[in-house]
């Protein structure tokens, strides 16, 4: 019996994830639209309330206006409620209201939640989102009392708590959406509240797997594969890319050349951990040399890890690629990782999702270059899309000036870049059968 075009589509997981983030998206933009939004009353536009909307959901960060500045309080309610929503992912929110309706998880949810969370067994779900949820809101709220003690001598008690909130959430999710108009540029120095939202970026770009095993395990001998790969890869991303911009950036004197070492070293630290997943940053990026905004570009490229808040084409696909390249190098007949032989299927996912994602940004990146007339120069345009591509948000200042055309083409960069256009194409062009046959060798000269 032939299926409908509904069951085919309840059948299909990644597009209907696809699905679920672009109602939520939709839903923010009528609600950001609307004039009780803006502090002006007036109403911002179908456009721009859609990009924000979409960064918002996808937690990127990128604005088309100031957060602090343009946005009423009803505004940046909804802008910091789709971020919690796409942080924690549709599905887990959903999933959570249905636990507590007293709602039975049925099977086509729990396909949903697994290929969200990407996880690799049906098993457990119910529990696990349950985990995500509390793990989250655990670390939110710890983030919030911490900065409380330093926004609340600041600002007062009541708009000192909002801030702890909006920030903790905000960061933690991984979404770089401030309040203070210029990020975090006025407290460089702060070693406390850059150490605080370092902190929350890190832990919700590790992965929800990642907690659950290192709190199973407790040992590193006893992690799995997965767990000691993020953590592995993440320190030498962190450690190269602090190293990186002290020596790139170390004597330009509009950045951080006239700081001490202490502020030098703050701030590199904190653009290194931030620039991989979120949209803060504690010093002006228009002034970075060329060579330190291409180190960015890279390592926001790479992103975080998967089921986390986080984008790019996550560590572990980097990690993979890596080690894969050392043992080929090395003359290993398979490529392994502490130990493990990595299997081929994992290496030629790794290698379709790399050049996907490669393919993607360039294509974007042309196609703006091409509609803003080369209004920008092409190192911004590039930034911008991998930064939209890669859900991090930070710019150099280019995103207001875009054209409608260009912010609508960036907001369908940020949505597959939170969705995985790899997971999309899967999606889309999976056949119903895999096919059994077996080809004959040929041999190919690379290199």
């Amino acid at each position: 019996m032939k299926k409908s075009k509904l069951e085919k589509l309840i059948e299909n997981p990644p597009l209907l994830l696809g699905i679920s983030f672009i109602t939520i998206i939709l839903i923010g933009t009528l609600l950001l639209n609307l004039p009780l939004a803006s502090k002006s009353g007036e109403s911002i536009g179908f456009i721009n309330a859609f990009f924000t909307a979409t960064s918002a959901t996808c937690v990127t960060g990128l604005i088309v206006v100031n957060t602090a500045m343009y946005w009423s309080t009803f505004g940046k309610i909804v802008i910091i409620s789709l971020i919690q929503i796409g942080g924690l992912g549709t599905m887990v929110i959903f999933t959570m209201i249905a636990i507590l309706l007293r709602k039975k998880i049925g099977l086509k949810q729990r396909l949903l939640i697994k290929e969200q969370l990407n996880y690799d067994s049906l098993k457990g779900l119910v529990r696990l989102v349950k985990s995500v949820v509390l793990i989250s809101f655990l670390i939110e709220l710890t983030g919030a009392i911490l900065l409380s003690f330093k926004f609340i001598p600041m600002f007062g008690f009541g708009k000192g708590i909002s801030y702890s909130l909006f920030h903790s959430i905000s960061a933690f999710c991984n979404a770089g959406f401030d309040l203070f108009g210029n990020s975090l540029e006025s407290y460089y120095f702060d070693t406390f509240l850059n150490l605080i939202i370092m902190s929350l970026v890190i832990m919700g770009g590790l992965g929800f797997t990642v907690y659950l095993d290192i709190y199973k395990k407790r040992h590193w001998k006893n992690f799995n594969l997965h767990t000691k790969l993020v953590i592995i890869t993440t320190v030498i991303l962190l450690l190269v890319g602090t190293i990186l911009f002290l020596l790139i950036e170390n004597w330009n004197p509009d950045t951080i050349g006239n700081m001490s070492f202490k502020n030098k070293l703050l701030v590199a630290s904190f653009q290194s951990t931030i620039v991989r997943t979120a949209g803060f940053n504690s010093i002006p990026t228009a002034p970075l040399r060329d060579a330190t905004i291409f180190l960015l570009t890279i390592l926001m490229f790479i992103g975080g890890s998967p089921a986390s808040t986080a984008g790019g084409i996550k560590t572990t696909t980097f990690g993979v690629l890596l080690f894969s390249t050392i043992s080929t190098l090395k003359g290993e007949k398979d490529a392994v990782v502490l130990k493990k032989t990595i299997p081929v299927y994992t290496i030629l996912k790794a290698l379709a999702i790399t050049f996907i994602c490669m393919l993607l940004v360039i294509l974007v990146a042309f196609g703006v270059q091409v509609i803003e007339k080369e209004q920008f120069d092409f190192i911004d345009v590039l930034f911008e899309t991998v930064s939209a591509f890669a859900t991090v948000g930070i710019t150099r200042g280019i995103t207001a000036d875009l054209s409608n055309l260009s912010k609508i083409i960036l907001a369908l960069t940020m949505f597959l870049g939170r969705i995985g256009p790899t997971t999309l194409a899967v999606a889309i062009l999976r056949k119903k059968k895999i096919s059994n046959i077996k080809y004959s060798e040929g041999n190919i000269i690379v290199g």
